[in-house]
């Protein structure tokens, strides 16, 4: 199948060299890889954020990467991009009038926009993945490509009642889950150091609704046990976080580690007892794929994604979101029973390794592109002409 993939905004390439690259970034480079290992022909366009960019590379023995002029040649934020939609979209349309595509694969409303633009005039069919609907004052774009694709992805049923609410055809909706890396995160491989009590880890944004204030409110009901908290650049966020610790008298137990590159957490998931992910909304959520793949058990709010990835009482636990005497109570569960750990962890890199590994991402992806693919024309029997009727007029 020849795939073109649209990420206007998200360079795989970048991805690929960057140890940090997280979100739809990453995402494009791996299910690209996995497609290309496949025996799929793949090439992605994106803007052109670097003047010295070649128009198009090849990874080595992979895809192919076009950049497309659309604005200025520099990293511009979303609400920058917009107005050189039309200009990379007369690019795209320049591209596949000489090298067209089975299917397009567009990442985020932005490609999706210019990916539907470019392609209605040959009727291409447009995949279109939008990794969390931003809404807003983007809703009536993203309602738009939305109908006017031939199918959507999301990522969990959550987020697939999410497009439907937005204005989304529930039958072109297919639901296909963010992958992981297992040959990264895997059980074995070196552990970051911890001393002699047991550890709690939650990896976040520290965002409001990244539930750390619950975490951090559980705690006292959480004896002999340290909280390590990885994420989060904001000063403030930490700031505020550690007051909340020192109200609950367990400050001495919170150690925040800011921004850890997202190459250097397997390391921290394995020093880890359990992996807490108290979000109180998530549309999908890698971290608890992250730790379980680590064979580490998940302790994670009931709510969107996090409660189709964490299977409860089998890969780890599922608890309301906001309460956090309940969270206290799972996490004592796990953390006083070393056998129901091993077990819950042996079951969620099963789980990992099986559902969610980017090879089968990947094929279920391209299953979505061979239902959106035009039907071959059926071939028709041969009229075999009576000879005399061949030569007849002759």
């Amino acid at each position: 199948m020849k795939i073109a993939m649209v990420s206007l905004q998200a360079n795989p390439l970048t991805a690929l060299r960057d140890g940090d690259a997280v979100g739809p970034r990453l995402h494009v480079a791996k299910l690209a890889e996995a497609l290309h290992r496949q025996g799929h022909e793949l090439t992605v366009y994106t803007r052109q954020t670097d003047e010295r960019l070649p128009c198009r590379m090849r990874l080595d023995d992979g895809f192919a990467v076009v950049h497309l002029p659309a604005g200025p040649p520099r990293r511009l934020e979303q609400d920058d991009v917009v107005p050189h939609l039309g200009e990379f979209a007369r690019h795209l349309q320049a591209c596949w009038t000489d090298d067209v595509p089975d299917v397009i694969h567009a990442h985020q409303w932005t490609s999706g926009l210019a990916a539907v633009l470019s392609a209605r005039q040959d009727a291409l069919p447009v995949v279109q993945s939008f990794h969390d609907p931003v809404g807003g004052d983007a809703a009536g774009a993203e309602r738009l490509v939305g109908r006017a694709a031939a199918a959507v992805v999301a990522t969990s049923g959550h987020d697939a009642d999410e497009l439907v609410k937005l204005g989304v055809r529930r039958p072109v909706v297919s639901t296909v889950p963010w992958g992981v890396d297992t040959e990264l995160f895997t059980p074995t491989g070196p552990a970051a150091a911890r001393g002699a009590m047991s550890r709690v880890l939650t990896v976040s944004n520290l965002g409001q609704s990244a539930g750390v204030d619950d975490l951090i409110s559980a705690l006292p009901g959480v004896l002999w046990t340290e909280l390590v908290v990885a994420g989060g650049r904001d000063g403030a966020e930490v700031d505020r976080l550690r007051a909340v610790a020192a109200d609950h008298g367990v400050a001495d137990r919170v150690t925040f580690l800011g921004h850890v590159p997202h190459s250097e957490l397997p390391p921290l998931y394995r020093s880890a007892d359990v992996v807490a992910c108290p979000q109180r909304h998530e549309p999908f959520g890698v971290v608890p794929l992250e730790a379980m793949a680590c064979g580490v058990p998940v302790v994670a709010s009931a709510v969107g994604g996090l409660a189709e990835s964490v299977v409860h009482a089998a890969t780890g636990l599922l608890v309301p979101p906001r309460e956090p005497a309940v969270l206290a109570r799972a996490l004592r569960s796990l953390l006083r029973d070393d056998v129901r750990r091993q077990e819950l962890g042996f079951a969620a890199q099963d789980r990992a390794r099986v559902r969610y590994a980017w090879d089968r991402v990947a094929l279920e992806v391209a299953s979505v592109y061979q239902r959106v693919l035009p039907s071959p024309p059926v071939p028709r029997r041969p009229v075999v002409l009576d000879r005399r009727e061949e030569g007849a007029g002759v």
